[in-house]
């Protein structure tokens, strides 16, 4: 099958023909036809599979078939010609995939007299509203963000036709379902809904009963198998040696762009301050870091200004960069599917990559169980890095006292000196008999006026 069987229009096919693109996926050839009869639907798909060029192809097939709406005007008729209205609204959860999703639009419907902006956080929001203001058919926005302008009243999304819920079970994840709630609840009643995710936990079934009207529904098997093109093998390795080892790799001349898994967004930072401290460029793009700083980051690694980009999962899904001849898993995924996604950045459009995996030896389990799962066998290498020394006991500082039989400190018995508490007389029996504290001048002052404090 081919996208004229998809019965695109030319402008679209064209498009398609000068990106290269000539068979569609499994996600595109059903669900296109639904969503340009009009239907709503509920795909389940996971990233990498084209699922944006399955609703962003017939999105734009479906408005370059209609005429923009004037933007609706209070008050007098302005002598200005009227703004386009918003016409569909493309919910996403980062700010990375937002960005890619309108570079998306952007590439499929330039020979359409269409426009879009792509609105998110960690940004000056100026550019994004001059934008607005100047009338756009198609935004992309995160929900905060969006929820952040709507509430400053710098735009109105009551004339939307369409509207997509992309990567709806990390949006849940993340916080955002009291914003999709209220977002869908300022959307007219008669519109197209389409819904995408990876999952379909029971909320995201609950979110698709309230906000879908009698849907297709398109499931894709969730792929366990890789790509013959990537070359996979492992390393057993120290934990505290990965780093050594990922420096020693990075010298070979065939390691031209290399994207490294942390597990975690600290461990991704760490990382790269260590290779820049190895000489290596390497930059870190995570959720903490600023919007500018991760725009910048892929840029360039994207133009080749560094060879090493260092992400987290949730940084990384949806990163759609050409050319990487290695992944590293710094970290071991935590199941197949994450491996089978992360590997998949090598390897693309009939190119070769490889796949590293570092694997300490409590790990070792996970790596077979990716291997039963893949239905495929890793190779382990050997390499020259050696373990580290395990770090010597401190030892008793010199006249510590030993311990006793419980392996507590003996006591020594000291003699009593002047002024010491064993030299003190003992409290009179009246004391003794009332449990009163012996006085003194502290304790004299707080009886006379200031009560102390008490625990708790």
């Amino acid at each position: 099958m081919s996208f004229t069987d998809l019965r695109l229009i030319e402008p679209l096919l064209k498009s398609l023909r000068h990106e290269g693109y000539n068979t569609p996926t499994e996600i595109q050839r059903q669900a296109i036809p639904h969503i340009v009869a009009g239907k709503d639907m509920l795909g389940c798909a996971q990233t990498g599979t084209g699922k944006t060029a399955a609703f962003a192809l017939p999105i734009l097939q479906q408005l370059h078939g209609r005429k923009p709406s004037p933007k609706p005007t209070q008050g007098k008729a302005s002598r200005s010609p009227a703004k386009r209205a918003i016409r569909t609204l493309v919910l996403s959860p980062t700010r990375e995939l937002a960005a890619q999703i309108g570079d998306s639009f952007k590439t499929y419907g330039k020979h359409m007299d269409l426009r879009g902006t792509t609105i998110f956080g960690g940004v000056n929001q100026r550019p994004q509203v001059r934008a607005l203001k100047q009338g756009v058919d198609i935004v992309v926005a995160t929900p905060g963000r969006l929820m952040d302008l709507l509430n400053q009243r710098m735009l109105r999304i009551d004339t939307v036709e369409i509207l997509v819920l992309d990567e709806a079970d990390r949006m849940l994840d993340m916080g955002f379902i009291h914003d999709i709630r209220k977002i869908s609840a300022l959307l007219p009643k008669q519109r197209q809904t389409l819904m995408f995710s990876a999952t379909m936990p029971r909320s995201i079934q609950s979110l698709a009963d309230k906000i879908l009207t009698d849907p297709a529904v398109v499931k894709i098997a969730a792929k366990t198998a890789t790509a013959d093109t990537v070359k996979q093998s492992a390393y057993f390795i120290d934990p505290r040696s990965k780093a050594d080892l990922l420096g020693q790799l990075l010298e070979g001349p065939d390691m031209t762009r290399t994207l490294v898994f942390s597990r975690t967004k600290r461990g991704a930072d760490k990382i790269t301050k260590r290779l820049n401290g190895l000489g290596f460029t390497a930059d870190a793009i995570h959720s903490n870091k600023t919007q500018s700083a991760r725009t910048k980051a892929l840029h360039n690694f994207k133009s080749g200004r560094t060879n090493v980009l260092v992400a987290s999962d949730i940084a990384a899904r949806g990163l759609d960069v050409d050319d990487i001849s290695h992944v590293v898993n710094f970290d071991i995924p935590g199941d197949a599917e994450t491996y089978v996604h992360r590997i998949g950045r090598s390897g693309r459009a009939g190119a070769f990559g490889q796949a590293i995996t570092f694997c300490a030896h409590d790990e070792r389990r996970s790596l077979r169980d990716i291997e039963k799962t893949i239905g495929a066998s890793i190779s382990v290498l050997k390499h020259s890095i050696p373990s580290p020394s395990p770090a010597p006991r401190p030892s008793a500082p010199t006249g510590q006292r030993k311990a006793g039989p419980a392996g507590r400190p003996k006591r020594t018995k000291r003699k009593p000196t002047a002024g010491s508490r064993q030299a003190r007389p003992k409290a009179s029996a009246a004391h003794a008999n009332d449990g009163a504290p012996r006085s003194s001048s502290k304790r004299r002052r707080n009886r006379a006026g200031k009560p102390r404090k008490q625990a708790g």
